[in-house]
């Protein structure tokens, strides 16, 4: 649709091609200024960096410049000079790992996603100039599409959502980084430690297939008894490999969660930590759960996000094209030199003869009531999960304490009056044996299930906050080795 030009006096010429001079440009810095109402991209990094310090009561940072990831190193470097603890290797993690900072720069482009989402649309300039033996025409137009420009608000509030969803999703990165370092600290200092006992029942175990190979020579202990003896020692030697070969393995996979390019800058402690006196209790209130897990959040921005797409999809179904704007005319006679302005405007839409936006309409109401049940099929599921994992934490911390407080100190005592009764030739060799392997089985027990307890913790924090978890009996735990028989 256009305006047809009228005739008008030169003095009105003049005055109206100054006025459509300056209509172009006042059309442009209209559209220009919208563009005020938009935040500048910053990196997004104020929400994952606040949620980190609340419930982790960590620091993390984008490491954008040189400057920033030398000061990252340097603090890497004063961490990793000292035998880390579960929560110095957390944050070592936090720094130092490359693939969270991929994920904080993906963060960055979702920010600068939004930021582009949020401004107006950019006008079309066209100038179209004929020049023939009698006149000249040149043609201007600024045309820019009014539809985005009427939705540029709501279609602002949807990118701004979405964007608060990838916030919530590098958060959600960043606990699952410290939710699995701290399962890999645990696996690996148990899996030291372990190596560390059956080192030692082997060095015990060669001991006394030494002791009783000198004996065999001077006929003090038969040969039965001499190589019962020796295939101990090497049953011992054999476990002891089997766990030296899972030790490398979950230290390597320590080394990679901490961002370290060699293994020999780790340094774990020799033990894993005492249990704590008492268990953390279950939180009465389901709900409170629900508002800390953060894929619940994800999930209501997806969904308000979709509800916005809706009603967006609703007020413009008819419409998919609505373009206008501002256009002039200039003309000269070659013959007399007469020339002749006409200003008018231009606008162009969008018949909807056959669609009239039922499919997309469908589509988005879809995807919302989609986006509705995957919610409330997330709460579901985190009810659950945390049920699960704490019965799993209360189970493993009982199994552990049963260890080191009742198994333990009874396996210590049997073993002294097993010898009581080997000095006073009331049993045999055979019976030491037996009663060294399954000390040594009860010890490699309880520090595996020390180790359960303590990844059962994990596992419990990584439900409150929407973490996927395993339980010891689906996770990277081994089961106890087999050394009651030969």
């Amino acid at each position: 649709m256009s305006f047809k030009p009228r005739p008008l006096s030169g003095r009105r010429i003049a005055q109206l091609r100054r006025g459509g001079r300056r209509g172009l440009v006042v059309s442009a810095l209209t559209l220009a200024g919208l563009t005020g109402c938009a935040k500048l991209p910053d990196g997004g990094m104020a929400l994952p960096t606040a949620l980190t310090q609340e419930r982790l009561h960590k620091n993390v940072s984008l490491q954008r410049t040189s400057e920033d990831r030398e000061q990252a190193e340097a603090r890497a470097k004063a961490l990793s000079r000292r035998p880390l603890s579960a929560e110095s290797a957390v944050q070592l993690a936090l720094i130092n790992n490359r693939g969270l900072q991929a994920a904080y720069h993906d963060l960055g482009v979702q920010d600068a996603i939004r930021f582009q989402q949020s401004l107006p649309p950019n006008p079309s300039i066209s100038v179209s100039l004929m020049n023939g033996p009698a006149e000249m025409e040149m043609d201007r137009q600024i045309v820019t599409d009014i539809l985005s420009l009427v939705t540029l608000k709501e279609r602002s509030e949807i990118a701004a959502t979405r964007f608060r969803q990838a916030q919530y999703a590098a958060a959600l990165e960043t606990f699952r980084l410290a939710t699995e370092t701290r399962r890999a600290f645990y696996t690996a200092v148990a899996a030291e430690q372990t190596v560390r006992l059956l080192d030692q029942a082997a060095s015990a175990a060669g001991s006394a297939a030494a002791v009783a190979e000198r004996l065999n020579a001077s006929g003090a202990v038969n040969k039965l008894d001499r190589s019962r003896e020796e295939a101990f020692h090497l049953e011992i030697l054999n476990q002891a490999a089997t766990a030296r070969q899972k030790a490398i393995a979950a230290r390597e996979q320590l080394v990679r969660l901490l961002g370290f390019t060699s293994e020999t800058k780790l340094k774990l402690p020799s033990y894993l930590p005492k249990l704590p006196p008492h268990l953390i209790p279950l939180r009465s209130a389901e709900q409170a759960t629900l508002d800390r897990r953060l894929d619940i959040q994800i999930a209501r921005q997806d969904m308000d996000a979709l509800a916005r797409s809706y009603g967006l999809t609703k007020s413009v179904r008819f419409i998919n094209v609505l373009e206008g704007g501002y256009s002039d005319k200039f003309t000269r006679d070659n013959q007399n030199g007469k020339r002749a302005w006409s200003p008018g405007a231009t606008l162009s839409l969008e018949v909807p003869l056959f669609d009239f936006g039922e499919g997309r309409l469908r589509e988005a109401q879809e995807k919302y009531l989609a986006a509705v049940n995957r919610l409330e099929q997330k709460a579901i599921d985190a009810r659950s999960e945390i049920r699960e994992a704490y019965k799993i934490y209360r189970s493993a911390y009982t199994v552990a304490n049963s260890y080191q407080r009742k198994l333990l100190p009874l396996r210590s005592s049997i073993s002294d009056e097993m010898m009581l009764q080997y000095g006073a030739m009331q049993i045999d060799v055979f019976s030491l044996l037996i009663d060294a392997r399954q000390r040594i089985a009860a010890n490699v027990a309880s520090v595996e299930a020390s180790r359960d307890f303590w990844i059962a913790d994990v596992n419990l924090s990584a439900a409150s906050f929407g973490v996927s978890f395993e339980s010891p009996s689906n996770g990277s735990a081994a089961p106890p080795a087999d050394t009651s028989s030969l």
